[in-house]
């Protein structure tokens, strides 16, 4: 049994690759099009292509058939190009928001299929379990989909039910993006720095968390709960209720809320709810979550976000969150504090705490880059008072310098770029600056309290005793390890793999090119000693040869024309 099983195993594994390396044919050999239509380029290869292709090939960019690419390979690769979306210090920015238009709707599966799983995971049958099921559901997407029922108890909820089988299909689809990762890092040692393998080992961690409700379950508690506690009268945020009893790995039983989508302009100005109030609202609970929990709801699209009756924000889907250290909130409390008063020198204190960076290179360079964007950003008209616009050209001089800063950082960002966007059309005179200035002033002097400032004093006091005690002994096995020849030194060699890269390339081209001299010599002589069969008294076979000949002398060309670009 395992032999035939592993036969099939292999078989839907080709399968698999064959449709990727079919995709992959299709959008880059579109590419390739494009690429000898703008050059104009071999142009009389372009008769030999449909006129359909060439039409699509002009219609898209580079970047849209990235994302072609991955919506038409299903939802692993979907999933995949959501979460690069957020690390634009890895891909490009026109990339970035492409991946960001990523959808992963898809057509409801049977109500039979779904109720299936609910009783599988429930151990219950509907009629037992719910007072009423709706067997269509409100939501789909390529994951899960969403019903409405009711409980015996009278409560409505909304029962999220993963898809059948889509863990095995998005496994068997890791698999082989480890494989491509591998063949990556082998083939383009100057892709190492990226760590395609490590890329694909998070994005295999976060959609197994995904694929968790349980997870998503105590994201929802932990949300509901920071908004529950909070007393103060700015809390204008709501959730909904988790139902522990009704939620499994598979299936998720989230309070059913009722409420207007945000973006729903009409429908609010129907209900004559203040469009500016709700702006308000929405922009405080937002640097609540980030300055005050903690923990912020990571895509807050408008499809997200219900207005409720008391003029609330109710936050819905919470597969996607975003978690900040103490530190690291006061850390942005200083960034963005020295960024409305222009202090060039704060600024890059708080990017090196952010990044855990005691030497910047080029630091003169740092400073003239970020006077820079101050100045041009208090002088335009376009984008003032975005933090989003702060945030992105950081992350842009971020990059530049090579710094590394937390992936909630870019979380962050992206997420202020999208609430942002709903602000702009609820209230676009509002100043976001006006809004999160008392919460960053609050999260920066939150540990001058007297008290806490004591304990701080104390427990430092008391480590250091400690410490003290501990050092003759440390320093004694020190010296015995320096003695004893126990001290190890490792040194790195930089700059091995580019040279590895040339040394592979070179080879290449040598063997390339004996292989065309043998053609051109092979056919040279089919054609001399008239070796049938003929073409107008021409060897076929030596045209063959030389056809084959003319090909691989171009691309040989090509390559040497290209030089060394193993910075790429």
């Amino acid at each position: 049994m395992n032999v035939f099983s592993n036969i099939k195993y292999k078989y839907k594994s080709i399968v698999r690759y064959n449709q990727i390396l079919r995709v992959l044919l299709k959008y880059g050999f579109e590419d390739l099009v494009q690429y000898l239509r703008e050059k104009d380029k071999y142009t009389f290869f372009l008769r030999f292509v449909p006129k359909s292709s060439q039409v699509h090939a002009a219609q898209y960019t580079k970047w849209e058939k990235m994302r072609l690419v991955c919506e038409e390979l299903g939802p692993t690769f979907i999933k995949f190009g959501q979460i690069l979306s957020n690390r634009p210090d890895l891909i490009p920015f026109d990339l970035v928001l492409q991946f960001e238009k990523l959808q992963d709707e898809v057509p409801p599966m049977d109500d039979k299929k779904a109720k299936e799983v609910v009783v599988s995971e429930l151990k219950d049958s509907i009629d037992n379990l719910f007072a009423w099921f709706n067997p269509k559901p409100f939501a789909s997407a390529s994951m899960a989909q969403v019903h409405k029922v009711t409980l015996k108890s009278g409560k409505r909820v909304a029962l999220k039910i993963q898809r059948p089988g889509i863990k095995k299909i998005i496994l068997e689809d890791i698999k082989v993006m480890y494989s491509v990762a591998e063949v990556l890092e082998k083939r383009i040692p100057s892709l190492k720095s990226f760590d395609p393998i490590g890329l694909v080992k998070n994005f295999e961690e976060s959609i197994l968390k995904e694929l968790d409700f349980i997870n998503e379950s105590i994201n929802a508690q932990r949300f509901y709960n920071n908004i529950a506690q909070d007393n103060s009268p700015d809390q204008f945020a709501s959730a909904p209720k988790v139902y522990q009893k009704y939620t499994t790995e598979k299936i998720l039983a989230l309070e059913f809320i009722s409420g207007i989508k945000i973006n729903r302009i009409e429908e609010l100005d129907k209900k004559g709810i203040d469009k500016e109030v709700i702006a308000k609202r929405l922009s405080i609970s937002f640097f609540k979550q980030i300055f005050e929990y903690g923990f912020f709801h990571a895509d807050p699209h408008p499809g997200n976000l219900l207005v409720l009756p008391n003029r609330h924000i109710c936050y819905l889907d919470f597969g996607m969150m975003g978690s900040i250290l103490l530190r690291d909130i006061k850390v942005f409390g200083s960034l963005f504090i020295a960024v409305t008063n222009k202090n060039v020198t704060k600024i890059i204190k708080a990017l090196q705490q952010l990044s855990n960076t005691t030497v910047i290179e080029n630091k003169r360079e740092l400073e003239f880059d970020i006077n820079e964007f101050l100045e041009k950003y208090y002088v335009r008209d376009v984008h003032e008072n975005e933090i989003s616009t702060v945030l992105l050209e950081l992350k842009d001089i971020i990059v530049a310098h090579g710094l590394k800063v937390p992936s909630h950082f870019y979380l962050f960002a992206r997420s202020m770029v999208t609430i942002e966007g709903v602000i702009q059309k609820l209230d676009p005179a509002l100043d976001q600056f006006d809004m999160v200035r008392p919460y960053l002033s609050r999260s920066v002097t939150k540990d001058y309290n007297p008290l806490k400032m004591g304990k701080k004093v104390v427990n430092s006091l008391y480590e250091m005793t400690n410490y003290m005690e501990e050092f003759p002994s440390d320093l004694k096995n020190a010296i015995r390890k320096i003695n004893s020849g126990e001290i190890k030194v490792n040194l790195t060699h930089k700059g091995i793999d580019a040279m590895v890269y040339a040394i592979h390339r070179v080879t290449k081209q040598v063997v390339t090119a004996f292989i065309l001299v043998a053609l051109i010599i092979g056919s040279t002589l089919f054609i001399v000693t008239a070796i049938p069969p003929f073409w107008k008294d021409i060897s076929i076979f030596g045209l063959i040869g030389l056809f084959f000949a003319f090909i691989i002398g171009v691309s040989v060309i090509r390559d040497i024309r290209k030089k060394d670009f193993h910075h790429w």
